[in-house]
């Protein structure tokens, strides 16, 4: 089996590549392809992926390229992880809405928006030489804005799945607080991507007990801390919501802490920096504790299964991914993509039935999905007045003035990687 990581000099990569070599009988890797168009990074990341795959007895060979065509020919599934204009384009998403009062945040509102706009066409065009070079391979998009980049992919008939984190580190906080095996926990997750609530948890799967009361009961105080919210959020709403969801229940308290703390972005250029430092050890031979802090907690494992699932092998075959609607949620249009369980396997994501989803989480939900279509459209085909229209559309931002704003600053700082502009 060939796999390539598009994106592979990320700082996240060796996350993945231990999950490859402690789970290889799940997915069993023959051939490991790093793609990256950063060279002298992409050595100092695939010296490292090697020695972890010595290290834990993986037989697989583990390649690096620069040459995304040969990087991708004849691969089984191809996972795309990439951030165009690196942190320094996060770090500017992050800053610039908050001259306007609003949130400055990577995946969600302007910086959101601006992330879109500069990685959808460069996805769709990776997309395309995949589709020449391995027309029958599974792309896995764990790039953000993941729901709309897997929208984009989709609409234009590649055989994609978006994958996120969120549930499987929800599913593993349960897990250890039931004191049970993280497969035995089933989530009733809903929403979009990074717009997600557990509305039940479960064991054994979707018929089982659910014990969300209890857990909220018992462990409140703890989840609610976890997410930065009140402990009276969950036990009035009964509901557990992703993190993401502070940047609407306390956006104006966000705001005011993003003013004055340095952003996430120069965190994490920091902590990269230092990473890569400690890559380059020819020492070191397992990830270092400090990739903990970088994100992405158990994207490996998630990775795995759904490739696993997608090929055929031993993965669960019920999965959180993002996948096309067909009528789950009925309020919204089949083709918008929505973060759910989902049945996985050779012929893609099924999303199973969800019970109705109450108006205070549709609402929501509803108008974030008008905003992503509105998104998607601005991202391929551009234009000032597209921009400011899916700005208006956020519920972030609503505003005229605000959008008309933010929409001169999301093009003057994004102009190098909007062809239109």
């Amino acid at each position: 089996m060939k796999l390539a990581v598009v994106g592979g000099g990320s700082t996240y990569t060796p996350e993945l590549i231990d999950g490859f070599a402690r789970l290889r009988e799940v997915l069993p890797i023959g051939e490991l392809v790093l793609v990256d168009p950063a060279a002298d990074r992409l050595e100092v990341v695939g010296g490292l992926a090697r020695r972890i795959f010595a290290r834990l007895g993986h037989p697989g060979r583990i390649v690096t390229t620069t040459d995304l065509d040969a990087g991708v020919a004849d691969a089984d599934a191809v996972l795309l992880q990439l951030r165009v204009g690196g942190q320094a384009a996060r770090q500017r998403d992050e800053t610039w809405p908050l001259e306007c009062g609003c949130v400055g945040q990577e995946t969600t509102g302007a910086g959101g928006l601006a992330k879109a706009l500069r990685t959808v066409p460069v996805v769709l065009d990776i997309a395309e030489r995949v589709r020449r070079a391995a027309p029958e391979a599974w792309i896995i998009d764990f790039t953000n804005p993941v729901g709309i980049v897997t929208r984009a992919l989709l609409r234009a008939g590649h055989r994609a799945v978006g994958l996120c984190n969120v549930a499987i580190g929800f599913q593993r906080r349960f897990a250890a607080l039931l004191d049970v095996a993280p497969g035995e926990v089933h989530l009733d997750h809903v929403g979009l991507n990074h717009l997600t609530w557990e509305r039940g948890v479960r064991l054994g799967g979707p018929e089982g007990e659910d014990l969300l009361p209890g857990l909220i009961a018992e462990h409140g105080a703890a989840i609610a801390g976890d997410l930065r919210m009140p402990r009276a959020v969950l036990d009035r709403l009964g509901v557990v919501p992703s993190y993401y969801l502070r940047y609407f229940y306390a956006h104006d308290e966000v705001v005011r802490e993003l003013r004055t703390r340095p952003s996430r972005a120069a965190e994490v250029a920091e902590m990269e920096r230092r990473l890569l430092e400690m890559y380059g050890d020819p020492a070191l031979d397992e990830k270092p504790a400090l990739l903990a802090r970088r994100g992405g907690a158990y994207y490996s494992e998630a990775a795995v299964d759904l490739a696993a699932a997608l090929l055929g092998g031993a993965g669960s075959p019920v999965q959180v991914v993002n996948t096309y609607n067909r009528g789950t949620l009925p309020f919204l249009p089949d083709d918008a993509v929505v973060e759910v369980q989902a049945r996985v396997g050779r012929e893609g994501a099924a999303p199973l039935p969800v019970p109705p989803l109450e108006p205070l989480y549709a609402g929501l939900v509803a108008g974030v999905t008008a905003y992503e279509e509105l998104a998607l459209d601005a991202a391929l085909h551009g234009g000032r007045d597209r921009v400011f229209k899916a700005l208006l559309a956020h519920p972030l931002i609503g505003q005229w003035e605000y959008a008309d704003g933010l929409a001169d600053r999301l093009i003057a700082h994004n102009r190098e990687h909007l062809e239109w502009a």
